[in-house]
């Protein structure tokens, strides 16, 4: 697409985005991490200046939030955390750039805003395709049964409603014998 000089892989960028209260964010320290400074620097920053970060930019994390997150993750990147983290949208981490000054934190807050653009861009693209293949079934609806099937197969791939996704990860075997 063109030439953006990415400091860090974007797969490592995506990986550290989570859906919370219906919202793509980031944790604090995840950024604090990809700006390359201390995660207690990036809060005291913010708190500096809260009236940036009004609740649609930036929340935290309630106790139970932050549990069933870190019962989610694989790896134990968090494991002296004393405090719940801070979660920023979209708009909450394009504010941290008045407040991160460094050339590498604005570099990065460049290109995660880059990359909440483009998911942005996808989910349109996937509500469109929908829009589409609705229209598109209501004109053949009378072709016959066989193409009414392709049609609610191709939307509950879409719509992800097929079978549940299995998480990935370490099963007791408590869990084991619950999920039989």
């Amino acid at each position: 697409m063109s030439n953006h000089r990415t400091i860090v892989p974007e797969a490592v960028v995506m990986s550290k985005i989570f859906l919370i209260r219906q919202c793509k964010v980031m944790l604090d320290h995840d950024l604090a991490d990809l700006y390359d400074v201390e995660t207690r620097a990036l809060k005291q920053a913010v708190r500096r200046n809260i009236k940036r970060f009004p609740e649609d930019f930036m929340f935290e994390l309630t106790k139970e939030e932050f549990d069933h997150l870190r019962s989610q993750n694989v790896t134990s990147s968090w494991g002296g955390a004393r405090y719940v983290p801070m979660a920023f949208t979209e708009q909450g981490v394009a504010m941290l750039s008045s407040v991160l000054k460094s050339d590498r934190a604005i570099q990065v807050n460049i290109q995660i805003i880059r990359i909440f653009m483009r998911i942005r861009e996808m989910l349109l693209t996937h509500k469109e395709l929908v829009i589409k293949m609705n229209e598109l079934e209501a004109t053949v609806s009378d072709q016959g049964e066989s193409i009414r099937h392709i049609f609610s197969c191709l939307k509950e791939l879409i719509t992800e409603k097929g079978r549940p996704v299995e998480p990935i990860g370490f099963k007791t075997s408590k869990e084991r014998s619950r999920s039989c």
